[in-house]
């Protein structure tokens, strides 16, 4: 063919390997021959989230479990804290979605309600005291919002691709605003777990990063600054990225999804997928959602799914972190 030499490949018939899960990790279609492309194209990009990326970081068992391995391994039960985490986000969503005129604190417990999620509570007096907590740390947050100021985006996907990365994320919120230098944009992350954060948890998240990244280049604006508002202790942990910082946490992205392609390709070419993805053993196997698929993490405790919450619910002292950041 003009322009170049299409290249095919083999495949042996396999229906794919079984794992140790109980599924089987998808292999190519038996004994066709597989056109791969031109000779010489660069390898296709690795699509991926956030979470997608996390996943893997976390424990690569755990990213077969969840976006290998078909059928998807069954699930424990839904966890209280993610109900509690969602539900505030889309209250805060549609607060922006509100008229200015109406985004009044009598609104709150319209848009909780409407959202609320009640999966995964110990009971309803337990699901009961989250809703009234939540709606206690709205009330307080929206105290602290500028009048008649919209953000940019509220729950705004970002894309960009790198050399290896199709990369996209919903940010919680795209600020606009000014900085020394002139217009910018700053990265909001909401956090409603009950650990406080600090200045080290800005700066190490690799999500908030991308996202700065993209949104940068989305929006042709500089952003630089991310921020985690931890709505229970009403703290704002935030930093200041340079472009040094971004390239790094980029490039750990990159190496991650070159690390997940490799494992992909081991795992079509006929490696043991157990080998390929292996199990990180640790204090997350007792919060996995595949502990009970897993052999690696069944010896974990079990956690309840409104055990988190529990933990939320009880009285919190703030511990401001320094709001002033540094830069990497």
């Amino acid at each position: 063919m003009a322009g170049g030499r299409i290249c095919y490949v083999r495949r042996s018939s396999s229906s794919g390997r079984p794992t140790s899960s109980g599924g089987r990790t998808p292999r190519p279609r038996g004994d066709q021959p597989e056109q791969l492309g031109f000779e010489g194209m660069p390898e296709r990009l690795f699509v991926c989230t956030p979470s997608k990326l996390g996943s893997y970081t976390d424990c690569p068992r755990r990213y077969r479990y969840s976006y290998v391995d078909r059928p998807t391994p069954v699930k424990g039960p839904p966890w209280a804290h993610n109900s509690l985490g969602a539900s505030v986000h889309t209250a805060l969503r549609n607060w922006y979605a509100l008229p200015e005129a109406k985004r009044r604190p009598e609104a709150l417990p319209v848009l909780l309600k409407g959202t609320w999620v009640g999966e995964g509570y110990r009971d309803g007096e337990q699901e009961r005291t989250a809703y009234r907590r939540a709606l206690q740390w709205l009330e307080s947050y929206v105290e602290t919002l500028e009048p008649g100021v919209d953000p940019l985006g509220v729950e705004r996907v970002v894309a960009v691709k790198t050399a290896v990365l199709a990369f996209n994320g919903r940010a919680d919120r795209i600020d606009a605003r000014t900085g020394p230098n002139g217009p910018e944009l700053a990265i909001v992350d909401y956090k409603t777990g009950r650990t406080g954060l600090d200045v080290d948890d800005a700066r190490g998240s690799q999500a908030l990063a991308l996202y700065a990244y993209a949104a940068e280049r989305v929006f042709r604006r500089p952003c630089h600054r991310v921020e985690l508002h931890h709505l229970p202790t009403g703290t704002v942990a935030a930093f200041d990225h340079t472009p040094e910082s971004i390239a790094r946490q980029v490039s750990r992205a990159e190496d991650t999804a070159r690390d997940i392609m490799a494992a992909e390709r081991a795992v079509t070419d006929g490696a043991d997928p157990d080998e390929a993805f292996p199990v990180a053993p640790g204090p997350g196997c007792a919060w996995c959602d595949f502990r009970r698929t897993c052999p690696g993490g069944a010896g974990a405790p079990a956690k309840e799914p409104w055990a988190a919450v529990e933990r939320t619910l009880l009285p919190v002292t703030p511990t401001p972190p320094p709001v002033s950041p540094a830069t990497e």
